[in-house]
């Protein structure tokens, strides 16, 4: 019975363990923030339950600028049933390879830890759902693929379980 309370316990544990960007050092092309979140930015997506059942699909669309170490980033979401969300985004420079980054609906700063081709952000956001509002843990990875393209999981969790997740594909569009 010990044994198997143990390996019940290493498995929870393990279950409860991060990616840490840094493994993705190596990996090419090498993503750069300022570069990427610079223009016009479109995509689309879909947001899963908890149960991998697609409830929102979407179209995202959102303009970023830079003035040296700071930036802006309004992004627009429509979704298939005409809903829509704004948010702009207001970005730090920290250091190299961090980053962070405050919007009203976040509670505190989003922490963006760049390395190799990709991108983690990790803050808490008020949601609203009908009409009770929950403050939501969001990890958000972000991966540079050759063509250009980044591809966005996010993943929503409430007491260190996931309650959803968004997949989003996203693209820089030529001036």
């Amino acid at each position: 019975m010990r044994k198997l309370l143990m390996s019940l316990c290493g498995l929870f544990i393990s279950s409860c363990s991060t990616n840490n960007v840094q493994q993705y050092a190596n990996n090419t092309p090498k993503l750069d923030l300022q570069n990427f979140l610079n223009g016009k930015i479109t995509g689309y997506g879909i947001v899963e339950d908890y149960k991998a059942n697609i409830n929102r699909r979407f179209n995202f669309s959102g303009v970023a600028t830079w003035n040296g170490d700071i930036g802006h980033f309004d992004e627009k979401i429509v979704y298939s049933d005409g809903k829509t969300e704004s948010r702009i985004w207001s970005i730090h420079k920290l250091t190299e390879s961090t980053y962070e980054a405050t919007t009203p609906d976040v509670i505190g700063k989003a922490e963006i830890t760049v390395a190799g081709n990709a991108m983690n952000w990790k803050y808490t956001m008020n949601i609203k759902v009908d009409d009770s509002t929950y403050a939501i843990n969001f990890d958000d990875w972000m991966y540079l693929m050759p063509d250009g393209q980044l591809i966005n999981r996010n993943y929503f969790k409430k007491f260190g379980f996931t309650v959803g997740e968004l997949t989003l594909f996203m693209q820089k569009e030529s001036n």
